[in-house]
């Protein structure tokens, strides 16, 4: 199986730590190693890593090529971000030109995977089901009503057995909810969350595309020329200043009529999109009133408050609860941890300040 890692973004929700030349899927924030490695790492039991396509920013073509130093990973470089579709179509196209005709998995770079065997279990099953034409997603079972992710709805009765795998088919995707609609979700057990992770052949996920986006599919095809013309960056540059941003589920799976499958999957994921969903992510490593450290700190009386003191000086706290703080060596960070997803306001207030070096 090959596989397309989408390793876009700027990871705005985890500013000050995530910038614009470093961001989130660069960054060792959950293991070992970045992100974006772990990902590779994960896919290892299904893809060599020739077989991995990274589609990346050109700003962080380097920071990959040091990361992935004597790994025969391909580095696909885009002159700009343009949402998932037309990260997912090139590299579709490239995957094409490497000769790859099976099924091929599309997943994000920044995302964590507690049980690596599951998840490789049902991506596998998911390609034995694409092989025979349509697209396969990936549906994380829910566990809570949450409301910042979208939502996949299944066919109650519709679907088809792959080893020891359900797959049902598409009933339709779902824009975030509010809380009520999210707990009505989850009570009816026909929905899951939507994880961005996909499976298709090339054939099946170009074919979609000129379908649903054929300015996009049109830009593709040129650039299927360029690859062996030794013209590809100038023609890629060409491509992306006139394709619109799209992403591939608006502009793809709400839109198809063609076979679309939702595999559930049970790999205690977690899209670790802000920084409450790390602290969530890393309870076992609070202390007794649920506070989780992070460097050189001292806290007094305080609870359940996430604390990471990264600007090589001491961070005391007193009496604070349910707090994010997060200080580096050029920006400090106070906030009500249960609102670390709108974090991404700060940053849209700098960039309108200009405040370039702190991007």
């Amino acid at each position: 199986m090959f596989a397309v890692i989408m390793t876009g973004g700027s990871g705005t929700r985890f500013w000050p730590v995530s910038r614009r030349q470093r961001p989130k899927q660069f960054l060792n924030i959950t293991g070992k190693e970045p992100l974006v490695v772990e990902t590779c790492n994960r896919l290892a039991p299904l893809a060599r890593d020739e077989e991995m396509i990274l589609v990346l920013g050109r700003e962080h073509l380097d920071q990959a090529r040091e990361l992935f130093k004597g790994r025969p990973v391909h580095l696909l470089a885009e002159p700009a971000g343009r949402n998932t579709a037309p990260c997912m179509g090139l590299g579709a196209l490239y995957a094409a030109h490497l000769g790859c005709t099976g099924p091929v998995a599309f997943l994000p770079a920044d995302h964590f995977i507690g049980d690596r065997r599951a998840f490789v279990q049902a991506l596998q099953a998911a390609g034995e089901l694409a092989s025979e034409g349509g697209i396969v997603t990936l549906g994380i079972v829910p566990n809570r009503p949450e409301t910042g992710y979208g939502y996949i709805r299944r066919v109650a009765e519709d679907h088809r057995l792959v080893g020891d795998f359900k797959a049902y088919r598409v009933s339709r995707f779902v824009e975030k909810p509010d809380y009520d609609r999210a707990c009505r979700y989850l009570s009816t057990g026909e929905y899951f969350w939507n994880a961005g992770i996909f499976v298709a052949t090339p054939g099946t996920l170009l074919g979609a595309v000129r379908t649903h986006l054929p300015e996009l599919y049109s830009g593709l095809m040129r650039l299927k020329e360029a690859f062996s013309r030794d013209r590809f960056d100038s023609e890629l540059e060409g491509v992306y200043q006139e394709i619109e941003a799209v992403s591939f589920d608006y502009g793809v799976m709400e839109k198809t009529t063609e076979e679309v499958f939702v595999l559930p999957c049970h790999c205690a994921w977690s899209d670790v999109g802000s920084w409450r969903s790390l602290y969530e992510l890393r309870q076992k490593d609070c202390d007794a009133h649920g506070n989780l450290v992070e460097g050189e700190t001292t806290l007094v009386g305080c609870r359940e408050s996430f604390v990471s003191a990264k600007g090589g000086r001491l961070v005391a706290c007193l009496g604070l609860k349910d707090c994010l703080i997060v200080d580096t060596p050029d920006a400090l960070l106070v906030a009500d941890l249960d609102l670390s997803q709108d974090i991404r306001k700060i940053v849209e207030v700098l960039k309108k300040r200009r405040k370039k070096e702190l991007l």
